[in-house]
């Protein structure tokens, strides 16, 4: 059947908003009990559309109800269409100075301390009438929720790259290792390899966490065996298990600001590339405008959130320390002449 003139070009919303809950439910009965509506009349919106357009959008398999490559093609419209309208909507409402809205943000734990220590407060006061909401997961599963448009932003630590995702704020972030303050490893001269960790217990954040991903690429590039004694998906946790004297672990530097203060533990830089360039990011979908709520919280979280206002402390540190011997090697270099 072919499309009926300006008629396939009149794609029905309702429609497509059925034909997206469906796939995303897996079942016709699933989508109709989110919908508040009739199964039967989800399938007629579904049949009309495929009707008009000459396509099959949704088939059967063993896990449910599957978009074909036509509904696949529709759902990303139908998306791509509301997120543009909610962002015009977005604009239309700061213009007329109406400070309301929705901000989904996914956060790994690492982060949770830094983004409610001050950061998140200050914005629920500055814009009274948006709604926050804050979901924990790992590095993957909230690239996953990004992408699939379950939240605005996600704040990510050393994430792979996904072209999928755009990333509006980036801030070099290492991990570090992170040892009790007699441990015999800060006897070492030099950045610390994975080698050199064989023989201490070690602790280590579960599989979904982006540190752990990154310690587990390393020790395969390097050949290392690293056989941790504790796996937490817990950040508390590990830093207990340091605090007591227990063994090691990696986190970045701000993640136990506290802790070295107070002179609990201390950091070790590592020698790899990857553990020492690791990035710190606040990502959305690619393609999806922001709305005006979640763009202010970008700008809010880059100037609050010490994660994403700077640089980890020590490469702040050695960049003032390399400025101080070049100014200082100057001014000598200008009396001797």
């Amino acid at each position: 059947m072919m499309m009926r003139g300006r008629q396939a070009r009149m794609l029905n919303q309702r429609g497509l908003r059925y034909l997206n809950e469906v796939v995303r439910r897996g079942s016709l009965r699933r989508a109709a009990v989110h919908l508040d509506v009739d199964a039967s009349a989800v399938s007629r919106q579904i049949r009309a559309l495929e009707e008009t357009l000459g396509v099959t959008l949704c088939e059967r398999d063993s896990d449910g109800m599957r978009a074909t490559e036509a509904g696949k093609l529709l759902i990303e419209y139908h998306h791509t269409q509301r997120a543009a309208e909610e962002a015009v909507l977005s604009r239309l409402m700061a213009i007329q100075s109406l400070e309301r809205g929705e901000v989904r943000i996914a956060v790994g734990e690492g982060f949770i301390a830094d983004l409610i220590s001050a950061p998140l407060q200050t914005f629920m006061s500055t814009f009274q009438a948006i709604e926050i909401e804050v979901r924990m997961a790992g590095v993957n599963e909230a690239m996953s929720l990004v992408k699939d448009r379950e939240v605005d932003l996600a704040l990510l630590y050393a994430p792979p790259v996904d072209p999928l995702l755009t990333c509006h704020v980036e801030t070099r972030q290492p991990l570090d290792l992170i040892v009790p303050p007699d441990h015999p490893l800060l006897t070492l001269d030099r950045p610390v390899a994975l080698a050199d960790l064989t023989d201490w217990p070690l602790g280590l954040m579960d599989n979904p966490f982006g540190m752990r991903q990154m310690v587990n690429m390393v020790a395969q590039q390097e050949r290392v065996h690293l056989q941790s004694r504790l796996h937490t998906n817990s950040v508390a946790v590990l830093k207990n298990f340091v605090r007591s004297g227990m063994g090691i672990t990696f986190m970045p530097e701000l993640t136990v600001m506290e802790e070295l203060r107070n002179g609990d533990m201390r950091v070790l830089p590592m020698s790899h590339p990857a553990l020492s360039g690791a990035r710190a990011q606040i990502v959305s979908r690619s393609g999806q405008e922001l709305t005006v709520a979640a763009d202010a919280c970008v700008a809010h979280l880059r100037r609050g959130m010490r994660f994403f206002n700077a640089d980890a402390p020590r490469l702040l540190d050695a960049l003032d320390v390399a400025k101080k011997t070049t100014h200082s090697s100057l001014h000598s270099q200008q009396v001797n002449t």
